[in-house]
């Protein structure tokens, strides 16, 4: 299955909203990967378009999910 633009953005705007919505409730991990995947997806939906529109979002949509990964457990 090919994914249009139109999918991918929402999909990507989806998953951006459950980042936030989890980071309020005090998910903050699980916030931080869905609002990686989500910043993913929206670097994806520009990958026909320069380099930089491309390159850099997929850059900090890494970054946020590696960085979630290594934050602690807080309890």
């Amino acid at each position: 299955m090919q994914l249009t633009n139109r999918f991918l953005t929402g999909l990507s705007n989806g998953a951006i909203l459950i980042g936030i919505a989890l980071g309020i409730g005090g998910i903050v991990r699980g916030g931080s990967l869905f609002i990686a995947v989500g910043t993913a997806g929206i670097a994806l939906r520009a990958r026909h378009s320069r380099k930089f529109d491309f390159y850099f979002p997929l850059v900090i949509a890494i970054t946020l999910f590696a960085l979630a990964l290594a934050l602690p457990r807080g309890r």
